[in-house]
């Protein structure tokens, strides 16, 4: 169960953080990953640690709001592997910050196409691909707890990862029926370099409201990865599953 051997995935935003961490775990179980990142530096290095691993691991260069951009590590992507049997979403950001009647409509847009385009733009040429082959295919995107509750002061942010979730949904039932599953990955407090530079306020909340007594580790956010883009995941497909140690459903 959950070998990866000979399936191809695509991590963007995998130099780093929860996407480098997505593709330890695909490497681990036999996938080829493709890293895109628009760091080359942290891509040479994401590479490097991943084919450490003994991961078939090639890095391209690529800012995932730029349609030529996203179109040339695609075709470099099938140059380099020959398919792509999984795309996980993972890039974004958090946007603008401070109460949302004072944030700019190109705050607003800025938001939408980094954690909501993005994501359709790479899906897109991914399901080309997939349904052009006739053949089964998991798309996987990086939302937050933070869509399903409130957090103010980061509207953008929830708001447009909420909206990915939205678009599970729907893509789950346009292409249900051609093998491709369509999910989201809604993580909680996780330590990476971007949220240990959250107020300490906020990072003792999290750790008190985990019903597990800690906050989440990188290496927690391996498996999840494997799970989706292997047949194991067949029958789950349109949902938001959400990894945060029960912070989320801890009242205090």
């Amino acid at each position: 169960m959950f070998d990866l051997s000979d399936h191809v995935s695509i991590v963007t935003g995998g130099n780093g953080g929860l996407g480098l961490a997505f593709g330890r775990g695909l490497v681990k179980a036999g996938a080829k990953v493709a890293i895109w990142g628009r760091n080359g530096e942290k891509n040479a290095t994401a590479e490097a640690e991943l084919r450490d691993l003994g991961g078939d691991v090639a890095a391209f260069e690529a800012d995932v709001t730029n349609d030529e951009q996203i179109s040339s590590a695609f075709e470099a992507t099938i140059e380099r592997f020959g398919q792509v049997d999984s795309c996980f979403a993972n890039a974004g950001g958090g946007g603008f910050r401070g109460m949302s009647h004072m944030v700019s409509e190109d705050d607003w847009r800025f938001a939408i196409d980094l954690n909501l385009m993005s994501v359709v733009k790479t899906w897109k040429v991914v399901t080309e691909h997939l349904l052009a082959r006739q053949a089964p295919g998991r798309l996987v995107v990086t939302s937050s707890a933070a869509a399903n509750v409130g957090f103010g002061g980061a509207a953008g942010y929830s708001t447009t990862k909420a909206a990915v979730v939205g678009l599970v949904r729907a893509l789950a039932v346009e292409l249900g029926q051609a093998g491709i599953r369509v999910n989201a990955i809604l993580p909680g407090y996780i330590e990476t370099e971007m949220s240990l530079n959250t107020p300490q306020a906020f990072q003792d909340a999290a750790r008190r409201r985990s019903v597990i007594g800690r906050i989440g580790t990188l290496e927690d956010m391996e498996g999840i990865a494997v799970f989706l883009a292997s047949k194991e995941s067949d029958f789950l497909t349109g949902q938001g599953i959400v990894m945060d140690g029960g912070h989320t459903i801890h009242p205090m």
